[in-house]
């Protein structure tokens, strides 16, 4: 449709590691959402940066995490000083950030016409 979602980075070490990236659009097209996660559960890449931005639509709700859930563990969410979101992003926080991360998760909303 009309919303894309780029996942740009940098990062060191890893072999042969499989991500999977997902985009979805909620049925009444008022919710869009993107993830990018390594099924594995945590990752072995050491991030110097990332970001997720979307475009044709505004974050609603975002969450980074260091470790994605696997074989009955929880995610593990970065701590808040370690990215942050605006309207069309989300990015590491340069000097905080501690170079891990297995999933970033994105709801955005689409802009509607009002009547």
């Amino acid at each position: 449709g009309d919303y894309t979602c780029t996942f740009t980075y940098s990062a060191q070490g890893g072999t042969n590691e499989q991500w999977q990236m997902n985009i979805g659009v909620s049925e009444d097209n008022l919710l869009f959402s993107c993830s990018v996660w390594r099924p594995q559960g945590k990752s072995y890449l050491f991030f110097t940066q990332f970001k997720a931005e979307v475009k044709g639509a505004k974050i609603e709700y975002a969450m980074a995490y260091s470790k994605a859930a696997v074989g009955g563990q929880s995610d593990v969410p970065l701590k808040q000083e370690e990215f942050e979101i605006t309207e069309t992003t989300v990015s590491h926080k340069e000097g905080k950030f501690r170079s891990e991360l297995s999933k970033l998760m994105i709801v955005a909303k689409t802009p509607r016409d009002e009547l």
